[in-house]
Order: C-alpha cells, then sequence, then structure tokens
C-alpha cells in the first residue's frame, strides 16, 4: 500500500484474489435453461444470465465474491453457490484487508473511471488501477452511507420506471381508441397501394457496397418510433443509388422493417425522399389521396402489430412477405378526416413524449449521481 494525499491507497490486484475456471466448468450461452438448480453468472447485465442442472458445473469458490465482466465491464456480487458462463468473467475473492461490499462500490468506481474500450478487455487495465482503503471499520461505515444513498435514488428510479411503463400503456390506449373505425369501410392495405415492394435482395445490395456518408439505406433498426434514425455508416454512393432506383423512397410512401419487431413503420417526408428501402423493409407507395402519417400510425398500432405477429412466418424471427402485407386490413376514410385524426393523435402523444423525455433525464441524472457518490467514497469525502 501507499500513502497518497492522506489517503492509503492500493493496487487493485494486490486486494483481490482471482478464482481459476476450468474450461470444462463453463457454460455456454446456447446451453443455458430457462429454470434450474444452478444460476449461471456471465459478464451480462442481468445478475444471472440462465440456469444449469448440472452440479459439476458450480464453480468451487468462498463466498461472496465479485463477478467482473471483461468485455461489459458488469459488476457483480454475488453470495450465492454459481456456475460461470462460457467466457469474459473474472471472478474475484477479497483479500482480508477489503471488505467484499466496499470492492463491489470500488470496482464499480473504477469502471466509471476508466475509458470505454469498446468490446475490449478491461480487466488488465483496472488490476493496474488505486483504490482508496482504509480500515476496516471506516470501509463498513462507507459502505452503509453509500447503501443508504443508493436506496434513496433506487427508490426514485423505481417510480420513474412505473411512470414509463405507464406512458406505454396510455400510449397503446390512445392508438387503439384513435385507430378504432366501427363505422368506416375496411378494406386491405393493397387498395390503397399503388406499389409494394420488399426492399432489393441481397444479391444486389452487399455490405461491401456500404460507406460512408452516402445516401441512407433504411433497414428495420433505423425505423424507431414512427420516424427514420438513418446511420452514416449505412450509405451508398449516389451510382449505387441509382443501381437501385426501383428502390427509392419517395415522400407520402410508407417504410416498414419486415423482420423481427413487427410494427416498425415510419411516413417518407421530403428529408428522406430519394433515400434506399433496404433489404430488411417494405416500402408502401400510397396512392395520392392517401396520407403517409396517418396509415403509418395505422400500421404502429396495436391492433396491426397483432395481426402482423399471428401472420408472419419464421421461428427464430419472424418475417414479413407481400402476400402478408398486401391484406393488412385498414380503413377508408377522406384525406381531410386523415389529417384531422393525425393532429389530434400527434397532439396526445406529444404530451407523453415530453413527459418520457423529462423521465429519461432523471434516469441519467440518477445514474450521474451514483457515480458522483462513489467519488466521494473512494476520495474519502463522503463521511
Amino acid at each position: 500500500m501507499i500513502i497518497t494525499k492522506g489517503l492509503v491507497m492500493a493496487i487493485y490486484k494486490s486486494l483481490v484474489k482471482k478464482i481459476s475456471i476450468s474450461p470444462e466448468s463453463k457454460t455456454k450461452q446456447k446451453e443455458y435453461l430457462p429454470m434450474g438448480n444452478i444460476p449461471i453468472i456471465d459478464q451480462g447485465k442481468p445478475l444471472i444470465g440462465g440456469y444449469t442442472d448440472d452440479i459439476n458445473k458450480q464453480l468451487k469458490c468462498d463466498l461472496p465474491v465479485i463477478v467482473f465482466g471483461d468485455h461489459t465491464c458488469n459488476v457483480k456480487y454475488v453470495q450465492f453457490p454459481f456456475g460461470a458462463g462460457a467466457d469474459g468473467i473474472k471472478v474475484l475473492k477479497p483479500t482480508e484487508d477489503i471488505l467484499p461490499k466496499y470492492l463491489y462500490y470500488g470496482t464499480q468506481y473504477l469502471v466509471f473511471k476508466l475509458p470505454n474500450k469498446g468490446y475490449a478487455r478491461h480487466y488488465q487495465h483496472i488490476e493496474k488501477m488505486n483504490l482508496f482503503v482504509p480500515s476496516l471499520s471506516e470501509q463498513e461505515k462507507i459502505v452503509a452511507r453509500i447503501e443508504e444513498l443508493f436506496s434513496q435514488l433506487d427508490s426514485g428510479v423505481e417510480t420513474l420506471k412505473k411512470i414509463k411503463q405507464q406512458l406505454a400503456v396510455y400510449r397503446q390506449a390512445v392508438l387503439k381508441e384513435a385507430f378504432s373505425f366501427e363505422n368506416s369501410e375496411i378494406i386491405e392495405l393493397t387498395d390503397i397501394c399503388d406499389d409494394i415492394k420488399i426492399g432489393p435482395f441481397g444479391t444486389m445490395l452487399h455490405k461491401s457496397d456500404y460507406i460512408q456518408n452516402g445516401i441512407p439505406v433504411v433497414n428495420p433498426q433505423h425505423i424507431k418510433n414512427l420516424e427514420i434514425k438513418e446511420s452514416g455508416n449505412v450509405t451508398v454512393s449516389k451510382q449505387k443509388a441509382d443501381e437501385l432506383s426501383n428502390y427509392k423512397l419517395m415522400t407520402n410512401d410508407i417504410v416498414m422493417g419486415r423482420r423481427g419487431e413487427m410494427g416498425r413503420t415510419a411516413a417518407i417526408t421530403e428529408r428522406e425522399n430519394g433515400w434506399i428501402c433496404g433489404t430488411g423493409s417494405i416500402l408502401f407507395r400510397l396512392k395520392p389521396e392517401y396520407d403517409a402519417n396517418f396509415y403509418a400510425q395505422i400500421l404502429a398500432s396495436p391492433d396491426t402489430v397483432h395481426y402482423l405477429e399471428e401472420n408472419a412466418t419464421g421461428t427464430t424471427m419472424k418475417n414479413l412477405n407481400e402476400k402478408i402485407v398486401k391484406h393488412i386490413p385498414v380503413p377508408n376514410i377522406t384525406k381531410e378526416i386523415q389529417r384531422e385524426i393525425t393532429k389530434k393523435l400527434e397532439q396526445r402523444l406529444s404530451v407523453c413524449d415530453n413527459i418520457d423525455k423529462t423521465v429519461d433525464i432523471g434516469l441519467q441524472q440518477a445514474d450521474a449521481l451514483k457515480q458522483s457518490i462513489l467519488k466521494e467514497a473512494f476520495k474519502g469525502e463522503l463521511l
């Protein structure tokens, strides 16, 4: 140990003993059970990644221990028997100079200090860092104070998360009410479209065609909350876009993701005019008398999502095709009424959006406060 600025500091690796994990005792993720006798701890965010019933997979070590995700930097305090995930964790037993809970919070503090290195290995950097280590009695006081403050924060975070859940339920109710057309003529989506087209086949658009900051390609992951959030990495040159001219998006088109999560839909505005419908998406070219903003809302509504989930093909990942989507039931109403409903809906949902943003800011502030508490604790300023 060393003393700097009046604080007793120790190199992290001197405070822990690494528990050896034999290759045969690790459980691969594809072997995880949803329930079982032995929980599996891996480097994912949830405390428990899965389960196994193989007693030979149980790690032999004295508890409690700290489990560190070498790639993810997730830190877990484990005080029950467990098995190890296939790769990427360090199981650390505190030495007698440091309390397990103090090491747990101290490791989180060092993670906050560590620059983000992506999916690289991080423990090699953590083990070389210094940590403030007072007497055991002082450690107990610091841990108690951290947990008192964290408990207050967690209570607030739980309230914010409940608000987000309630907003999601309210949003669904608003959409359901807005798109209940009991007295309207119900027709099929194909009746209001001049064209329905699945994005280009993989043979027409390869990953090697993507360039930086060209003409955006709209894949399902770019469609979020009825808007398109393009990626600067998933774009093509003007020459390639011209080759894919049959898949160019036009104002008042609708684009929908056809894989994975159902109902990801967005109307094409002037901003996205000329962009390319990606391989994983479907293009709907509406007839002029139908408004894309209005019908995009319908295609993202709970009833349509239910229809898509019921009719999509595939088990591992849901898929849509032209035959499925052309039969989507939609109301046949005038453009004036379409725009009137859209305006009212946007007004109600904008309130949700504003509250949602406020909640997200609160959650970010809670994370920042936790970092601030740990910073004070491990600089000897919390008590």
